[in-house]
């Protein structure tokens, strides 16, 4: 195993923090009989090769041994080899739900990127800065050829992973219940590959009745969704809350505005009920109440104030990350010509924007992560123009003058 990874010229390649002369000791620290060594071993893959999601040269290179031990059936943590395997692919998820990644825009985009790369400066070169690395290459580019280069290198990163599409359909009959659901969850986000993965994926949605098996089955559901598929079976009438979850997520991403009224229900449940976070499902971190708000902006205008409702009870008690998609669902149904004209009085608002406002204004908690305010979520706040902190939406609404 691993005797091609010191033929690689890690030494040439770059990754969050220079040359990647260190990843071969990482990888090859996955195969250690020692958890903790295995667990920093990730811990420093996902640093340097994904760094706060962006994707290098190097990354591509690491993933065909990534996947060599993955099919090792003696590896362990193998669960989360495939969540750094599909991180790797597509970054972070929430980027992509509830549509499905858009590889076909990213394979537009990134063309003209492997000669831009070609062209940069690379470790071991002259003209390549130890401290800058290829910054200096990278701002002397446009602003559409950064974009083609990096592009470019999340494709061919998303490749390297792809190759490992045949191995994630193998794993859905492993013995191990989270090897299963993190391969149905890794299946989801390969469109080009679907024929073959929605064949696998039905099986296993359909294999079992048992509590033990929701999990997989709802992740299986979600998935076939995410591929065009239509979900077989009666998900919606299942005895498992997980599996009526996801055949709902699934049936609003095939059916849209045509979806029925038992799928906008399913939804309204989960999305305006008090549901804790679920880790076991692999999609958004397991925040099913919040996937299911961003299903609810898949079902048609006609179920739009219901949709509403639910996510506007839902404010309240959610903070931190768990608060992004639900809030940003609820700012997206609000104000659908996107940001505010500067300087626009609260009394221009019309009614659902006026009842949006007065309930983030009263529930501060959701401003915060932790014990912190969250920069994201104030961000997410000002992007459609309106005051980015609680205390100045109050003043705003004119709840706290």
């Amino acid at each position: 195993m691993l005797e091609e990874l010191d033929r690689v010229d890690w030494a040439r390649l770059g990754h969050a923090y220079g040359p990647a002369v260190d990843v071969p000791d990482q990888i090859r620290a996955l195969r250690s009989p020692e958890a903790d060594v295995r667990r920093k071993a990730r811990g420093k893959l996902y640093g340097n090769i994904f760094h706060q999601g962006t994707r290098y040269e190097a990354t591509a290179y690491a993933v065909p041994f990534l996947l060599e031990i993955l099919a090792a059936a003696d590896s362990a943590d193998r669960s989360d080899l495939i969540g750094l395997l599909t991180a790797v692919a597509v970054g972070y998820d929430e980027s992509w739900l509830p549509d499905g990644l858009p590889i076909a825009e990213h394979r537009r985009a990134a063309v003209g990127g492997d000669i831009l790369l070609a062209a940069a400066p690379h470790p071991g070169d002259d003209d390549f800065d130890e401290d800058e690395g290829d910054f200096r290459y990278i701002e002397s580019l446009s602003g559409q050829e950064q974009d083609q280069l990096f592009a470019h290198v999340a494709v061919t990163a998303y490749d390297a992973v792809r190759a490992g599409v045949p191995l994630f359909r193998a794993l859905l009959t492993d013995s191990d219940l989270v090897v299963r659901t993190m391969a149905a969850y890794a299946l989801a986000w390969f469109p080009e590959d679907a024929a073959d993965s929605l064949r696998a994926l039905a099986a296993v949605a359909a294999s079992s009745s048992d509590p033990i098996d929701a999990v997989v089955s709802a992740t299986a559901l979600v998935a076939i969704g995410l591929l065009g598929g239509q979900p077989a079976g009666a998900g919606l009438d299942d005895s498992r809350p997980l599996v009526r979850w996801g055949a709902a997520i699934a049936l609003a991403r095939i059916d849209g505005s045509s979806a029925g009224r038992a799928v906008v229900d399913e939804l309204l449940v989960w999305a305006g009920g008090d549901t804790d976070r679920d880790s076991r499902i692999p999609f958004l971190d397991g925040d099913l109440a919040g996937y299911a708000g961003l299903a609810l902006g898949q079902v048609g205008v006609q179920h739009a104030d219901a949709a509403f409702d639910a996510l506007l009870a839902r404010i309240p008690s959610v903070s931190g990350m768990e608060a992004l998609p639900i809030v940003g669902e609820a700012l997206r149904v609000a104000f659908p010509a996107g940001r505010l004209p500067d300087h626009t009085p609260f009394t221009a608002l019309d009614d659902r924007q006026r009842r949006l406002i007065h309930t983030l204004a009263q529930s501060p908690a959701t401003w915060r992560i932790n014990d912190a305010i969250f920069a994201n979520f104030s961000s997410l706040i000002h992007s459609y123009g309106l005051p980015p902190s609680n205390d100045a939406l109050q003043r705003y609404a004119g709840t706290n003058p």
